[in-house]
């Protein structure tokens, strides 16, 4: 079944948590539409901030916002955040420890055919090494909801990626997988167990490497899938408690081959649980202009490629 986008469900439970508490204010960059916040500035206009296209300037602004006691979010593409204002979130926001929260949309390759000026395929390896700063990919629209409510909570600087198209419910009641695990900052889900395979996935890839788990038992294989929605603070218990008890391990991502999940996990097994491993994601090169599908087909993050790739660890 297919869910409604994440920036949407972002947007319709930042808003139903606005509207009780006046303490949060949305900040955009000409990217109301983008982030599907019309709602939000017609009936929370006090709380709308349009800063226009001047993301260092929005990101300074929210660090601001937050000392003086506010709960900003940011909200707009996550190219644009993650590399623009890539000094302001290192500075004004992490080093400063500001209680802001940086709202990447359209992030990986979702915007298409605009190309390698909007591809966002570093924003994991930047933001993960800037300290302080908590790094969350929301797998679906269900997990988004529950990561947004959490962190009109959560006190300190916060960057999130996501998709711009809709995914497959994974979660929630309707939800592929059945489950409905509480969102918890740092905290790993396993969606599946298994003694063969451990398949570890972040953000919209998560639903490629579920199916691929399921199909895997067709060849006789025990796949554990886990979904790895925190990449800072990492789980590094439960990557180090499924890795030990499998043959070996593969990574999934939207995201440059460098420095993201993959080369995260790799170089937590090396230090403490090696094993054979897999990393599925896209090369450092600039890469093919088509839709977010069809560059998915092109380089093999899908759920046949994994199951290949599992098959040929374990022979």
């Amino acid at each position: 079944m297919m869910s409604i986008p994440c920036r949407q469900a972002f947007s319709q439970e930042i808003l139903a948590k606005a509207t009780d508490d006046k303490n949060i204010v949305v900040l955009c960059t000409d990217s109301r539409g983008s982030v599907m916040l019309g709602d939000f500035a017609s009936e929370l206009p006090d709380q709308f901030i349009e800063v226009g296209i001047a993301e260092q300037n929005c990101v300074g602004l929210a660090a601001g916002l937050a000392n003086a006691g506010l709960k900003p979010f940011v909200a707009g593409p996550a190219c644009f955040y993650s590399m623009r204002s890539a000094e302001q979130v290192k500075v004004d926001i992490a080093y400063s420890g500001s209680n802001a929260k940086i709202i990447g949309i359209s992030g990986g390759v979702s915007y298409g055919a605009l190309g390698t000026s909007h591809h966002s395929l570093q924003d994991i390896a930047t933001m993960t090494a800037i300290p302080g700063l908590t790094v969350i990919l929301p797998a679906d629209a269900w997990q988004t909801r529950q990561m947004t409510a959490a962190l009109t909570e959560h006190v300190g600087p916060v960057y999130v990626r996501m998709g711009r198209g809709a995914v497959p419910d994974l979660y929630g009641p309707e939800g592929e997988s059945g489950l409905m695990p509480e969102f918890e900052i740092g905290q790993a889900i396993e969606l599946m167990q298994g003694t063969d395979i451990a398949i570890y996935a972040c953000g919209e890839t998560v639903w490629h490497a579920w199916q691929a788990g399921l199909r895997l038992r067709e060849f006789g294989i025990s796949a554990a899938v886990i979904d790895i929605h925190t990449l800072m603070p990492l789980d590094e218990e439960k990557i180090l408690e499924t890795a030990s008890g499998c043959k070996a391990v593969i990574t999934v991502e939207e995201h440059s081959i460098n420095g993201g999940l993959g080369s995260i996990v790799a170089s937590l097994l090396a230090e403490n649980e090696p094993k054979k491993m897999r990393r599925i994601a896209l090369p450092n090169e600039n890469i093919i202009t088509g839709s977010s599908a069809e560059v998915f087909r092109h380089y093999g993050l899908t759920a046949d490629n994994i199951i290949n790739a599992a098959q040929e660890l374990l022979k």
